[in-house]
């Protein structure tokens, strides 16, 4: 979806959207994140500025995806909104509170996620402490999940490719942590890659740290790759990672309790 965006203003906005719809089937996830977006046309950043949050909770409440309603999606647009009008960008507001020195972006990720659920608009009461959507619709690594869309977010505005769109010049890919899920986990852990049984935050870090052995610049280019398998239907798991066998390293070996 982000990649449908030329301009970085309208794609990050674009993709935060998408990103946080990405739960079930990607079918699914294409059809709602369209559906989030078209309100906003072809141009999202312009779109959101002119929208107060009236408007925005009237334009969203027929919404419906998984978990999530009309008023979670406009509190995250009316945050993205104000976040712009406050830093001139999202990725101004992640940069913020990243500090480019840390080995991972894990502590700017989570002050991201926080400040944008400081900046929704008035309309959106909650008491300290909560936000005003729904804690998993963009989850903070602080409170321990594996926060794979958050994540899945950042690798797509950081990186640029033929997967990822990028958009951010200012963060290092170096710093990124794979967007874990169980399709994810379930190819680390069949590579010897992840000893960790939950499919959460430390499981993250330790396949980012292990990718990271092979692609110190760049650790999560194998994310798309080893998560094909168990998306794709046209695609045999077994026969796909026995080309890793007999590679010289652990990929390939089952890993051990």
């Amino acid at each position: 979806m982000a990649r449908e965006y030329a301009d970085p203003a309208d794609r990050e906005i674009a993709g935060l959207a998408a990103a946080c719809l990405a739960l079930g089937s990607a079918p699914l996830i294409v059809r709602a994140a369209r559906q989030a977006l078209a309100p906003l046309g072809p141009h999202p950043a312009r779109a959101l500025e002119s929208l107060p949050d009236d408007e925005l909770s009237a334009i969203y409440s027929g919404f419906r995806y998984r978990f999530f309603g009309g008023e979670d999606l406009a509190a995250l647009l009316s945050a993205v909104r104000n976040a712009r009008r406050a830093y001139g960008s999202l990725e101004a507001l992640f940069r913020a509170g990243d500090d480019p020195a840390e080995p991972t972006i894990l502590r700017g990720a989570d002050r991201f996620a926080a400040a944008l659920e400081d900046l929704a608009g008035d309309r959106w009461t909650r008491p300290p402490g909560k936000s005003a959507w729904r804690d998993n619709l963009l989850p903070r690594p602080s409170r321990g999940s594996a926060c794979k869309r958050l994540f899945l977010y950042l690798r797509w505005m950081v990186r640029k490719d033929a997967v990822d769109p990028g958009g951010w010049t200012g963060v290092s890919p170096a710093r990124l942590i794979v967007p874990l899920d169980t399709h994810m986990g379930a190819a680390c852990r069949r590579l010897g890659l992840l000893a960790r049984k939950a499919d959460d935050l430390r499981a993250a870090l330790e396949v980012t740290e292990a990718f990271r052995r092979f692609r110190p610049d760049d650790p999560v280019r194998y994310d798309f790759a080893l998560t094909r398998p168990g998306i794709h239907p046209c695609l045999d798991a077994d026969e796909y990672f026995r080309c890793f066998e007999g590679s010289g390293t652990n990929l390939g070996k089952r890993s051990r309790p």
